[in-house]
Order: C-alpha cells, then structure tokens, then sequence
C-alpha cells in the first residue's frame, strides 16, 4: 500500500532527473512542485489565519464579557465565526499536509531501488549478491537503513560493468528482471546526497581539499536548514501577528522546537532531504510575502464593504424607528396583522392603566390645589417617589462647578432635614396644619344651604 502512495512521488522525481541530469536539481525542482501544488489549499489556510487575526479584538472584547460563562462564550464565539465567514479549523488541517509529502520523498530517497526506480525485492538480492561476489560491496554486520543508497550508488560507478555483466549472460543477474535499472548519480556541487551529514567536525580529515571540502558541505546542509526554518516561522510571523497571548506564546515555542528538529533530522537522514528542506522554506517564504500582499488588500477591501453595509443596515433601522414614532405621534400607526391577541390585550391594557394613572394624577393635584398645597421643589436626587434616591449631597453640576459642591451639598443636606420623604410640603406648624384640614368644614358650615348642595352635586360629578 505504501509503494502504491510513493509511486506518484517517485515517478515525478525520476522524470525531473531525467529532464535535468542533476539530483539536486531534481530536488529543487521537487519542491518547487510540491508548493505549486499545494499554493492554492496553503492560500486557504493562510487567508483564513489573517481573517482570524483581525479578529483578536473582538475575541477578546467578548472573553472579557462572558469570564466566567465558558458555555455563553463558545456561542459567541461559534455566532462570530460563523457571521465573519470563516472556520478556524480550516487554517490547522491544510498545514498538515505537507507532512505526508515529506515523509513519502524520505521513502523514496531512502528506497531509490524500490520506490524510485520500481525494482524489485529480488533483483535486489540480485545486485546485492553480485556486488559482493565482484568486491565493490560488503555487507555490513548491523542492519543498514541506507543499503539501498549504496547500492545505487555502486551501480552507477560501475554501470558499464553491470550492462556488461547482464548482456554476457551472468547467473546471477539472469534470474532476475534489470529492464528498470538506472544509471542516477547523486552528487550534486561535489556533495553526495546519499551520505549522512557528520557533525563530529573535528573527525575530519582536512588533509586535501577534496576530503574535507565536501565533509564541511554536508556539515552546512543541516545548519542552513535550520537557519531558514527559523526565517521561514518569523516571517510567517510577521505577516500574520498574534494577539492572543495563548497562541503567541505556542508560537514562541514552535519557533524553538521545530529548527531544533530540522537539525536532528537533516543530522541523521540523507543530505538529500537537507536540501529539500533548505528550498521548501525558500519557495514557503516567497510564498507567504506573496500571500499576504495579496490578502492583505483582500481583506481590507472586504472589512471596508463589510463597515459600509452593517452603517447602512443601520441607518436603515434607524429611519424605520423614526418612521414608528412619527407614526405613533400621530396616531397614524398601522397595526401589524401577524400581532397575536396575546399582545393586542396587554398593549390594551397597558394604555389603559396608564390612562387610569394620568386621571389619577389630576385628581390628586385638584385637591392639593382645593387645599391650598402646593407642589414642593423636586430636587435633583430624586428618582420616583425616594426624594434621595441619588444621595442627599447630589448635584448635577458637580463636574461644571465644583468650587461650589460643598455648599450645594449643605444646602441640600439643609433641606432635606425641613422636607418629608413623600415629596409633599411641610406645614410650618402643627397648628397651621390643623387649620388646613378644618378651613373646607368650616367653609361648610358658613354656606347657605344651596351653596352646599352645589358643593355636594360638584364632588358626586368627580
């Protein structure tokens, strides 16, 4: 199954060698490929983690709202999402397909027999076999991951003999099909990209230059590798900030551990997948600048649109509202013939208790005006009927004058000890309050009879 999976992996890198004659460039070209390929799914992910970006503010804005109500904030947040468009998953599950590729070309580097070159297990055999016999091979005590390389390695230093060995009939090579053997030489600018970068330095052998300078290439190879993934996650970075502190500080330490595993990895595989890591994190880079240039006006063109219709959609609601209350001023009003009854009854009812509240009203200020009381000043503090709802010392220009706040305050203080708690005015003296209540009896008893009966008809009327 896993052959099956390489296979398009492997015929591509086999056709890029076979257009170049270079491995390397093979290689280059490869990764050139893989990012073509995947520019319009990293596209996706790349606008989705900007679009996210931009909207941290309101993230936070709605965390800070909804603290301690982890259930409320996950609506908004899913509400918010779903208003912007975007799904916040989109820019985790496309990052993760370049780790496939990765490991079917590490499959294909270190297989070329059998996975780039479709040779068989038993030709395999075979080569190995006669490699030994002939004294080019020897077969190492401990398993060797990289066997294959090797013996790849041999057939191209000794394709002659082999295409020899195969027309004269040998024995060996007869029992097997060699119709799939290739001649590919993996050296590319004097390195060999089927070794093994060492990082034991002072193991080398600086005798001559052809020893130690293809030695310290190999040794670069993981250091430039990690370097540029190092670049690669700042720039991606830079082009896209986060706010949150929980992804900044996942960030900070993805920016640790994976140049740190690019070392590992480029010190223990083939310096072939060194310099396939070197120029993905090239072409991810001018990929990434690309991307956001462009997104970057995308979005604001798309944040300026977005503003335009939410102030329309705005403005519109508030002209409909306007349009009510001239309505309702006027009496003018249509009612809405989805209202259920429900709601005719209690809108009927509230307009006659409030009805039944302003009859009220008049009659209480018909007798305060029939004995002689009149409306006390209503202080600022009051709110309903709690004189001192906002403080006894309240005043409304506190900000406007403060010279004189501690006077009004006094003042207040003053009044507040003289005034009673219901709002009305306080008579001066008991006895003046006495005389209030008996001046309409005693208006009673001075009348004529027919005065009275007046009297009478005009409070049966109220």
């Amino acid at each position: 199954m896993w052959a099956t999976i390489t296979r398009p992996f492997a015929w591509l890198m086999l056709q890029l060698y076979e257009w170049t004659g270079n491995y390397g460039v093979a290689l280059i070209l490869f990764a050139l490929a893989v990012n073509l390929i995947l520019t319009p799914f990293m596209a996706k992910s790349k606008k989705s983690s900007m679009h996210t970006t931009r909207l941290q503010p309101k993230i936070q804005e709605l965390q800070t709202r909804h603290a301690g109500n982890q259930q409320k904030l996950n609506e908004e947040m899913q509400k918010l999402y779903r208003e912007e468009g975007i799904n916040p998953m989109s820019g985790c599950l496309w990052s993760l397909i370049p780790f496939p590729i990765l490991i079917a070309l590490y499959s294909v580097i270190r297989q070329p027999l059998t996975r780039m070159m479709f040779v068989t297990n038993e030709a395999v055999s075979a080569l190995q076999e006669f490699f030994v016999n002939s004294g080019w091979y020897t077969i190492p005590e401990r398993a060797d991951a990289y066997f294959e390389i090797k013996l790849a390695g041999i057939v191209h230093e000794h394709w002659a003999d082999i295409q020899s060995a195969i027309a004269s009939g040998e024995e060996v090579l007869s029992k097997v099909d060699l119709t799939r053997l290739k001649d590919i030489d993996f050296h590319f600018l004097g390195m060999d990209m089927g070794s093994v970068p060492d990082f034991r330095i002072w193991n080398f052998d600086f005798s001559s230059t052809e020893k130690w300078l293809p030695a310290v290439g190999l040794f670069l190879i993981p250091v430039i590798s990690t370097l540029l993934s190092w670049l690669q996650m700042k720039v991606g970075e830079m082009s896209t900030p986060q706010q949150d502190n929980q992804a900044a500080a996942s960030m900070k330490t993805m920016q640790m551990t994976m140049p740190l595993m690019s070392l590992w990895f480029c010190f223990i595989m083939p310096a072939a997948m060194g310099i396939y890591w070197i120029s993905n994190s090239v072409f991810g880079m001018v990929r990434d600048y690309v991307m956001t240039k462009i997104f970057k006006k995308q979005l604001d063109k798309e944040d300026a649109e977005r503003i335009a219709a939410r102030k329309e959609r705005d403005r519109d609601i508030e002209l409909k509202r306007l349009e009510t209350e001239r309505k309702h001023a006027e009496g003018t009003s249509e009612k809405n013939a989805n209202t259920s009854k429900k709601k005719i009854q209690a809108s009927e009812k509230q307009k006659s208790n409030e009805r039944k509240a302003a009859l009220d009203r008049e009659d209480r200020a018909a007798r305060r005006e029939m004995l002689g009381i009149e409306e006390a000043e209503v202080p600022a503090s009051q709110v309903g009927n709690r004189r001192y709802a906002r403080g006894r010392a309240y005043d409304p220009d506190r900000f406007k004058n403060p010279e004189d706040k501690s006077a009004a305050a006094e003042k207040a203080s003053e009044g507040a000890d003289k005034t009673p708690a219901d709002g009305s005015a306080a008579p001066e003296t008991v006895e003046a309050a006495a005389e209030a209540v008996k001046a309409p009896e005693n208006t009673a008893a001075n009348n004529t009879p027919e005065q009275n009966e007046t009297t009478n008809e005009s409070k049966d009327e109220t």
